[in-house]
């Protein structure tokens, strides 16, 4: 099925792409480049705080009199990414020694996707709405425009390999483009799919609800004219999940019940494309509940325990895994970073020391990863080096919560 998406009425001048190929374009109004990392001067100094962004931000960002708050992370490499919130894109080519503006305005962004440094796509909303748009930038994320997709319900998460082919996953279903977002065709997957993922047209992975019983994990090799169970996993609910892919690593996030701020989930990993399965830990809550297959082995808890929520994964290679968590007992943090670097086999949980209570993560090489916390308290950027063993600030934005 192919759905043709339509652009929005309003026009926006973009600026010219020529001049953009290996630079990363910055600010607001009139389009400027950063230099390259390489490129700064040895005798700069890293700054500290907000970087004087703040009254900038708020300006212009749709969003004015709010709290500053941010939403999501996305590092292209260790030295050039951005952060978003809500009514601002702000980024940094230097490994966060500097910051810049790159766009405020309506949207209020939910997740990131740069597949490379001119082009990038997100979700995001506006002001006083509930719906989530796809949008797109040509010029490293100055000026978006919207791609609306009739016909299909709004994506939950996208997944752009390169500047033209990326995957769209709803609720319940999975989409392919090849025309960046231009057109979109539906992927045929099983019934009660609650979570899927594909690397490739053809490999594929999918979470099935199967109820009075628990989750199915399915995989397909024909891009989804045909599927097969590859594991059963027991659970008394079955009200969610997330898949993370990245070569032949494969790993699911299900999730149980949730109640006194307490989510209950599991999660289980395979390093050979789905074939094979593990339970790397069960996070059973007090408030929630028991976690799905926390009967089969139990094999000890998540990062933010107890009683943590878990935010987003970055699988890098066929071994190396992160998953950010937080939690909200009491208002104060409980921001913690699990990972593996044996495919789940081991598993380590960090508390980060930092104040907030939920967090999404970007890691672009095996130790080197990026943190922003989402939280309406505490806004900030942080940045390891030593895979996730210490954390180091990188931008803050001033409270204004008690």
């Amino acid at each position: 099925m192919r759905i043709k998406t339509t652009k929005n009425t309003k026009t926006w001048k973009r600026a010219s792409v020529i001049t953009l190929v290996l630079t990363l374009l910055w600010g607001t109004g009139q389009a400027h480049t950063l230099p390259d990392a390489s490129a700064a001067p040895s005798t700069a100094t890293c700054g500290t705080g907000d970087h004087g962004l703040t009254s900038e931000l708020k300006k212009g960002s749709g969003v004015e009199g709010q709290q500053l708050q941010f939403t999501d992370i996305d590092f292209l490499n260790p030295n050039t990414g951005r952060a978003a919130g809500d009514g601002f894109l702000i980024g940094t080519s230097n490994a966060g020694c500097t910051w810049q503006s790159i766009y405020t305005g309506q949207w209020q962004f939910k997740q990131l996707n740069f597949p490379n440094n001119v082009t990038g796509y997100a979700l995001a909303g506006t002001k006083d709405s509930t719906v989530t748009y796809l949008i797109r930038t040509d010029d490293g994320g100055s000026h978006w425009k919207r791609l609306d997709t009739p016909g299909i319900a709004p994506f939950k998460r996208i997944d752009f390999r390169d500047k033209n082919t990326g995957y769209g996953y709803t609720y319940n279903g999975a989409y392919r483009t090849a025309d960046g977002g231009m057109t979109w065709s539906k992927i045929t997957t099983p019934a009660n799919t609650r979570a899927a993922m594909f690397t490739t047209d053809k490999l594929g992975y999918a979470v099935v609800a199967v109820p009075g019983l628990g989750y199915k994990l399915e995989k397909t090799s024909d891009g989804g004219k045909n599927w097969t169970m590859t594991l059963l996993v027991q659970s008394g609910t079955w009200s969610g999940a997330d898949l993370y892919a990245n070569g032949y690593q494969v790993y699911a996030i299900l999730y149980g019940d949730a109640g006194m701020s307490q989510q209950s989930y599991s999660l289980y990993a395979s390093g050979d494309q789905g074939k094979r399965w593990r339970q790397v830990f069960a996070q059973s809550t007090a408030g929630a509940g028991p976690a799905p297959g926390a009967n089969q082995e139990g094999n000890g808890t998540g990062p933010a325990n107890p009683g943590g929520h878990p935010g987003n994964m970055a699988l890098i290679g066929n071994q190396t895994a992160y998953l950010s968590a937080g939690s909200p007992a009491a208002d104060r943090i409980g921001i913690g970073i699990g990972r593996s670097f044996d495919v789940g086999s081991t598993w380590k949980n960090h508390d980060l020391k930092v104040k907030g209570y939920s967090s999404r993560i970007s890691f672009p090489a095996v130790k080197t990863g990026w943190l922003v916390v989402t939280s309406g308290s505490s806004p900030a950027v942080y940045a390891t080096t030593d895979g996730g063993m210490t954390w180091l600030p990188k931008i803050l934005f001033k409270s204004e919560q008690n």
